[in-house]
């Protein structure tokens, strides 16, 4: 069973990076220097990481939590094996 979580706080964020990221685009039109762009790109990779960390922790606060609290063993297994499985898709993106 999924339980529904928002999100809503990652949203002020979101909206930053959007920002940083037409920034990018205006950063490449203006043909600035390779450097400033590639720092401005470090940026925003470092934000969506940041947003990514909260909504991880919130989903094993939460989601996760929820399901080893609860009698279901098969519940509890599969939200286990969903966070080996996002950490190995993660170590395999890094």
């Amino acid at each position: 069973m999924k339980q529904a979580t928002v999100h809503q706080e990652q949203l002020p964020a979101l909206k930053k990076i959007e920002g940083q990221v037409k920034g990018i685009q205006r950063m490449i039109d203006d043909k600035r220097y390779c450097v400033d762009i590639i720092t401005q790109i470090h940026s925003i990779i470092g934000a969506l990481y940041k947003v990514e960390n909260n909504i991880f922790r919130k989903h094993i606060d939460g989601c996760v939590v929820h399901a080893l609290k609860g009698k279901s063993e098969s519940e509890k297994e599969k939200k286990i094996d969903e966070i080996i499985d996002l950490i190995q898709r993660f170590r395999r993106s890094a």
